[in-house]
């Protein structure tokens, strides 16, 4: 029994290292593998002298400005946006104690959406590539603020009247979406299609500054919450019992999650499913401790989307697929098996 605990502690200790590790090596294969393959050492030096640690190393002509300036920084927007979505699942599930809670059950996918469809409607995202990523944020804040507003009552925010002021909310966005989608060209269409199926096509060193700040800002406040977000998960009266006051941290995890998720839809449009089978994944592996949760879902998120737009790109060469099918391909099948695990295990997922 003693050597048990010890190996299972020992297997705990080690994991979050060994993620670290495996993602480093992701990352070099995302960026060292495409149309123009690189050697995995030569991507590796090549960002290294590109940020400054390693000098006098020479490249084939060509492979610098391809891995530093065009996959590298493809490859960092989506550790970033697997980092923010998987976090913001993990917590979500804390929150409101449900394990199929998801960023999107607040209506920041639909607030992005609709913000992203206004930027190409209006022309915008002719004009700098900054407007929608602006717009989608800017969607995503209006619409969280707006499901706040509906669910706040007497100094609390009930979380089912949440959840279904999310609903409602999403509801409503998405039939504007539709309404102005109608009234739009052909191309225009085909654009918000593209953004609303998830990918990182295109994606440079602008699009990392938009968002590193904020992901890595919010990622590590959640880490703060660990604690909290232990004690929410024991119920509202364990909570009172420590002094807690829940509707409070609710609030503040609230914003945190918002500003992360909005974050990253903004910069790779609607991806999903990461924020829902990482934690998932990832409470299998180091249990439902947040203190080990929140870091291993925010590696683990980083892993799986660098993975996911990796194959997404060499799948089907020469063509490239959206990044967020692959991630619907394997999320929609294990969401199943939850449900149905859930089924037999006699209770209820929501």
């Amino acid at each position: 029994m003693k050597n048990t605990k010890i190996k299972k502690n020992l297997t705990n200790i080690g994991i979050i290292p060994g993620m670290l590790i495996l993602l480093l090596i992701v990352m070099v294969a995302g960026t060292a593998i495409g149309a123009v393959n690189v050697p995995f050492f030569d991507t590796f030096k090549i960002i290294l002298k590109n940020i400054g640690i390693l000098k006098n190393a020479t490249f084939a002509e060509g492979q610098e400005p391809i891995i530093f300036l065009v996959r590298f920084p493809r490859v960092l927007v989506a550790a970033l946006a697997g980092t923010a979505l998987a976090s913001s699942g993990a917590v979500m599930q804390g929150m409101f104690r449900n394990p199929m809670a998801d960023p999107g059950l607040l209506g920041i996918s639909s607030g992005s959406g609709l913000g992203a469809v206004l930027a190409i409607k209006l022309g915008l995202t002719a004009v700098s590539m900054y407007f929608m990523p602006m717009f989608a944020f800017t969607g995503a804040f209006v619409a969280i603020f707006v499901i706040y507003i509906l669910s706040y009552k007497k100094g609390k925010v009930p979380v089912l009247t949440l959840m279904l002021s999310g609903i409602a909310v999403s509801t409503f966005i998405g039939a504007i979406t539709n309404i102005i989608l109608t009234l739009s060209y052909d191309y225009q269409v085909k654009e918000f299609l593209f953004w609303s199926t998830g990918g990182l096509d295109g994606r440079r060193w602008e699009h990392v500054q938009l968002v590193v700040v904020p992901i890595i800002l919010s990622v590590t406040l959640m880490f703060v919450f660990s604690r909290d977000l232990n004690v929410l998960m024991l119920g509202e009266e364990e909570a009172k019992s420590v002094g807690l006051s829940s509707g409070k941290i609710r609030t503040v995890l609230l914003v945190l999650v918002s500003i992360a998720t909005a974050s990253a839809v903004c910069v790779s449009g609607a991806i999903s499913f990461v924020g829902l089978i990482v934690p998932h994944i990832m409470r299998l592996l180091v249990g439902p401790n947040y203190k080990k949760l929140l870091p291993a879902s925010s590696i683990g998120g980083a892993i799986f989307l660098v993975a996911c737009d990796l194959v997404a790109r060499v799948v089907v060469v020469p063509y490239e697929i959206g990044v967020g099918i692959i991630t619907a391909l394997v999320g929609a099948p294990y969401f199943l098996y939850l449900l149905l695990r859930s089924k037999k295990e006699g209770g209820t997922v929501i």
